[in-house]
C-alpha cells in the first residue's frame, strides 16, 4: 500500500517547503495584480462628489443677532463640533466647519482688502466663503459647508456638505 500510496502521490517530502521560481513569480503577479485592482476602485470611488449628510436641524440664532460682516461661532452637529456662521457684506448667510483642514486651528472671518475670507492664523491659510475652498497656505483640503436655512426670522443649521476630502 504504501507503494500505491507513493505511485498516486509522487512527491518527495523533503522538497515540499521549497518554493519554485516559477510559483514566486506567479505569486507577486497575482498580489500585485489585486493591488493595481484595488487602487483603481479607491480612485474611481474617490470622484464621486460627497453627499450632504442630513442631521437633525438645529436652531443657531436669530437673523437679527448677525449683522452684515459679521461671524458667530456654534456648535453643529454635537457639542464638540466648532462651526462659524458668516453674514457676508452682502447680507448672504453661510456656514461651515471651523477647524481648518491643515491642523485643526479654528478659522476666523476677516476682511482683507476688501476680500471676505476664513482665516487660520496658525500657518496663514484662507478659505473662500463662495465654497469653503483654499485660497492660500497649507491646508490640503476645503471646509466642509454647513447647510443653513432661514425660519421666519430664524437660522437654523440643516446638514453638512462633506469637503472634498
Amino acid at each position: 500500500m504504501n507503494d500505491k500510496l507513493k505511485e498516486d502521490f509522487p512527491i518527495e517530502w523533503e522538497d515540499d517547503h521549497f518554493v519554485t521560481r516559477r510559483e514566486f513569480f506567479k505569486f507577486l503577479t497575482l498580489a500585485s495584480g489585486g493591488i493595481a485592482v484595488g487602487t483603481a476602485a479607491l480612485a474611481a470611488y474617490a470622484q464621486f462628489p460627497r453627499d450632504e449628510i442630513k442631521f437633525e436641524a438645529a436652531r443657531i440664532c436669530l437673523t437679527d443677532d448677525l449683522k452684515p460682516g459679521s461671524a458667530l461661532a456654534f456648535s453643529y452637529p454635537r457639542p464638540g463640533d466648532l462651526c462659524i456662521l458668516v453674514r457676508k457684506q452682502d447680507g448672504e448667510l453661510v456656514a461651515f466647519k471651523r477647524r481648518c483642514t491643515h491642523l485643526s486651528c479654528p478659522v476666523e472671518y476677516e476682511v482683507k482688502n476688501e476680500r471676505e475670507l476664513l482665516y487660520c492664523p496658525c500657518h496663514n491659510g484662507a478659505f473662500s466663503l463662495e465654497d469653503g475652498s483654499v485660497v492660500q497656505g497649507p491646508p490640503p483640503h476645503p471646509l466642509p459647508q454647513v447647510k443653513i436655512e432661514v425660519r421666519g426670522n430664524e437660522v437654523w443649521a440643516t446638514g453638512v456638505i462633506k469637503g472634498d476630502h
